[in-house]
């Protein structure tokens, strides 16, 4: 039997690894920790509660919190406290204050709910829409209808105003007629011949308010687009934080989900500046579902002016802002009709989102189609759009909203939250944010408050006791990602003109729930998943960011402080715009390498298209490239150009290196530092990988490092491969230097095991905490969960711990031995002859205790804790109220009312066999 090297060690201690080496692990900070997204629900806060969560996170391994205030619980209205005013901030400074006194950092929404908006948003910089109402003329008729705002809801607002008449006649002639309407509404202008139809365009608003507000942020949510409406809205947090920032290190902002809000007060205006002409002679394409050319290429402007409006007049200014008050900000730009990499890139701290469960194929995951969003799976390309953006400009951390619905309610273990935490490390992501912890009243009982559409990742969680070991273990693999550099060798441009060519619809929101229909039917996502799974690493690039680009040092670089890049591939596309294949030609004049999949078809947009086409083809043309076997190439200046339909070929044809670690099943990110780099690599398949696995670079030195428990020493290599040990769901890092460090020991590599030792004596079972009662002591001849007990209906609603006690005689000699748990429901820690072993809460279920054992006779006791399910079943069919909230209330994973009455019940505690495995490391 093949045991695993890396021995799990207490995830208890903070200290990384062996302390009598020289420690490999980059020093953590607290940005290394999970930080979680805090709901103050109604701000019903005071500080006794603040301090005494602070504290409760401090000690189970957070690194800082995001204050996010929303709805609250009833019958606790006399608490709540209105957003920003002034016993409100007294509450934030409390909270910096206490966190800075725990080493934590403290983020806070720049609003509540979500998206921003609120009472300081008044009619004026509410989000806005377009509303059209078209009419039909006869020849030589005069028109005697007034045109006027029909909608209801519109009438009484004092900024409805007509923006645009645009007459249209039957050879599809236009004539505007904007300043042919006088004041009230009356037409004066009657055609001479033929039928025409009218399109009065008119600046209405969404009317849609704030999402889940809290107390004090209740409102119209913010028109994006408008520089005025984004400052104006500021203003208020100027107001309330004066000079100071609080403490705050980020402010955040939401995902866009602003419905329907389509222009902006001088769209009409900004459109021309930007674009060369006057929307108001073609509004009939922009706003009919007519699929022609001429109407894909005016929607294409209109999305692209979009995409520059919440740039220019939103993100940039909120950067400058946070900037003003010596903070960062943090801005999830998914959502928002604009190009994501240049939304993402325009901020401090890009942050991506997590939504949903993934399927991976590692030994014993649970993942019960009954409690999963089907619907809905974490891609990481999709988050590779922030990752992209961040190290191309050279930002340092880019952060992640993780778990929301990872499962239904309080039925996710730490053991699901591992591979998912690993998929958004594996996209570059480096700073996780649990989503999330309520803020809980400490004289509110069990389950206390709760946010409806979360993890939940708070204190009374039944697994919180072993909740260190996840956070240990994110710490430790976050300390290395946030360290040096991103490593990535390619550039893939994103062609978002073929998303904004599309004649359908109007604006085109980037969405994380509806990549299906932007993101994955694209040859762009096809090379994706290609490049990636034969070893490649990449980030996405922008039009924006080519144009920055420089060729220096050998590489493709954008920002002084960002990733450099062998080589950038032009996916198969549509449309492309002539001035960026100007830009890259000019990058390989100076020496880049670059990959076209194939030939520009056409350019985007409409002014002057047919001039721009020929610039386009005449560019092409001056690339002389010659058959190359089953490809075309191009020395171009001191650069290369290849054409190949087959990109691998291409990558292959420049000799750019894949990792082929990834034939073996394994995956990898990969960061750089002065004289080395960094591999992280995870186990996602079902098998075990012994064997010596390729890297590109092994320098002088290789260490093995266990993100896990933090142990680490020097790696056997071969031929430019490094021996590895990795069971299904386990993860290494690999550090190679050119320095060698003499002080570290050898990676303690398993040779053989022997025959195991069955634990299979009877174990005393007690309670220790948890309820809603603590059942009674058993003893068992049989090791088995304690939901088996039928006949003791405590055991069925218990959610809590339970400890398993034994003692066995030990007279085998060993290296080491592996305590090895055949079925773990859900986590536990490992106290062997009073000393604690440390925390078993992730896959495979084993953990090296080999320290701890004596000759002769040894005592273990085994903590486990549950779900918080049964004792939530037993609630709900006892009706006991433990929600009772405003808003939304609680709902499960389907967004129906919740109730847990008809559950089954979760198995709970040991099951099986537990083995005792002595195992021989090699000399």
């Amino acid at each position: 039997m093949k045991i695993k090297n890396i021995v799990k060690l207490s995830v208890l201690c903070f200290a990384f690894g062996n302390l009598s080496a020289q420690n490999p692990w980059p020093k953590a900070t607290n940005t290394a920790q999970p930080w979680t997204r805090w709901w103050w629900m109604g701000s019903a806060v005071d500080e006794k509660g603040l301090d005494k969560q602070l504290t409760t996170l401090s000690k189970a391994g957070f690194g800082g919190v995001e204050i996010v205030p929303i709805y609250g619980a009833k019958g606790f209205e006399n608490q709540y406290i209105n957003y920003l005013s002034p016993e409100w901030m007294k509450m934030l400074q409390f909270t910096t204050d206490k966190a800075k006194s725990l080493k934590m950092g403290v983020d806070m929404a720049v609003g509540t709910g979500w998206p921003i908006g609120g009472p300081q948003v008044d009619e004026n910089d509410a989000a806005t829409k377009m509303i059209v109402q078209t009419y039909s003329i006869q020849p030589n008729e005069k028109f005697s209808e007034k045109i006027v705002i029909k909608d209801e809801k519109q009438k009484n607002l004092k900024t409805i105003k007509l923006d645009i008449v645009t007459a249209y006649n039957e050879k599809n002639e236009a004539v505007v007629l904007t300043d042919k309407v006088t004041q009230d509404g009356t037409l004066n202008w009657k055609p001479t011949s033929g039928k025409w139809t009218l399109y009065a365009v008119f600046i209405g608003k969404t009317l849609q308010k704030v999402k889940r507000a809290a107390p004090g942020g209740d409102g119209y949510t913010l028109d994006h687009f408008s520089p005025d409406a984004t400052k104006d809205y500021l203003k208020t947090f100027d107001k309330a934080f004066g000079n100071s920032n609080y403490g705050i290190r980020s402010f955040f902002n939401d995902s866009y989900e602003v419905y329907g809000a389509d222009w902006t007060a001088d769209f009409k205006e900004e459109f021309k500046k930007r674009r060369g002409y006057d929307v108001s002679q073609y509004i009939k394409y922009l706003v009919s579902d007519e699929e022609s050319e001429i109407a894909g290429r005016i929607k294409s402007d209109y999305r692209e002016t979009m995409s520059e409006l919440i740039l220019n007049n939103f993100t940039d200014n909120f950067t400058n802002w946070a900037h003003s008050k010596n903070s960062k900000n943090t801005n999830q730009a998914h959502g928002s009709p604009g190009n994501l990499l240049d939304l993402y890139a325009a901020v401090d701290i890009p942050e991506s989102e997590t939504f949903g469960s993934t399927k991976f194929d590692i030994q014993g995951l649970k993942r019960n189609v009954e409690d999963i969003n089907t619907k809905e799976v974490p891609d990481i390309n999709m988050l590779k759009f922030a990752s992209s953006s961040a190290n191309i400009t050279g930002k340092p951390l880019i952060s992640n909203e993780s778990f929301t619905w990872l499962t239904e309610h309080f039925k996710t273990s730490w053991s699901q939250v591992k591979p998912e935490s690993e998929q958004i490390f594996l996209s570059g992501i480096n700073h996780i944010f649990y989503h999330g912890t309520t803020y809980t009243p400490a004289d509110v009982q069990f389950p206390g408050w709760l946010f409806y559409a979360s993890t939940n990742f708070v204190p009374e969680n039944s697994l919180w006791p072993n909740i260190k070991g996840l956070n240990s273990y994110i710490e430790r693999t976050q300390s290395v990602l946030q360290s040096g550099k991103s490593d990535n060798e390619i550039l893939m441009y994103w062609p978002v003109y073929d998303q904004w060519a599309s004649p359908k619809g109007k604006d085109v929101a980037f969405k994380i729930h509806n990549i299906e229909k932007w993101l994955h039917p694209t040859v762009f996502y096809e090379n994706l998943e290609k490049l990636g799974k034969s070893g490649y690493s990449l980030d996405m690039i922008s039009d924006k960011m080519i144009g920055e680009a420089k060729f220096e040092n050998q590489n493709i670089q954008v920002s002084k402080n960002g990733g450099s890049y062998k080589v950038l591939i032009i996916p198969q596309l549509n449309y492309f715009s002539e001035s960026t294949l100007k830009n890259i030609l000019d990058l390989a004049q100076t020496g880049a390498s670059v990959i076209f999949q194939s030939e520009p078809k056409d350019v985007q947009g409409f002014f002057e298209f047919e001039k721009r086409r020929n610039e386009l083809q005449s560019l092409w043309t001056k690339i002389p490239f010659q058959q190359d076997g089953n490809l075309k190439s191009a020395t171009f200046g001191k650069g290369k150009i290849v054409l190949s339909s087959d990109v691998e070929k291409a990558l292959e044809y420049l000799k750019i290196e894949r990792e082929k670690l990834t034939d073996t099943g394994l995956k990898f990110v990969r960061r750089k530092f002065d004289g080395g780099k960094y591999y992280y690599i995870v186990n996602h398949t079902s098998k075990e990988i012994n064997q010596n696995i390729p890297i590109n670079f092994t320098g002088k030195q290789v260490a093995l490092m266990n993100p896990e428990n933090g142990d680490f020493g020097v790696a056997e290599t071969q031929n430019n491969s490094v021996k590895v040990q990795l069971k299904s769901g386990e993860s290494l890092i690999i550090k190679t230097s050119e320095t060698p460090d003499n002080s570290i020991s050898k990676w303690k590599y398993i040779e053989k095991a022997d025959a195991p030792i069955v634990l299979n004596q009877s174990w005393q079972l007690t309670f220790k905490e948890g309820g809603p009662e603590l059942p009674k002591s058993k003893t068992l001849e049989k090791l088995q969960p304690w939901t088996n007990f039928t006949e003791d209906l405590s055991t069925q609603s218990f959610s809590g711990t339970g400890v398993y006690t034994t003692s066995f005689k030990l007279n085998k000699k060993a290296d080491d031995f592996v305590l090895k748990f055949d079925k773990l429901y859900e986590s536990a820690k490992v106290i062997i002859n009073g000393q604690n072993a440390g925390i078993v809460w992730s896959l495979p279920y084993e953990i090296n205790v080999g320290k701890y054992l004596k000759k002769g006779k040894n005592t273990i006791q085994i903590e486990v804790s549950n779900l918080m399910a049964n004792r939530i079943r037993y609630m709900d069919q006892n009706k006991i109220q433990w929600r009772n909230y405003h808003e939304i209330n609680f709902v499960n994973i389907d967004y129906k009312p919740f109730d847990a009455s008809n559950w089954k019940v979760q198995p709970s505690g040991l099951d099986g066999e537990i083995q005792l495995i002595p195992i021989h490391y090699s000399k």
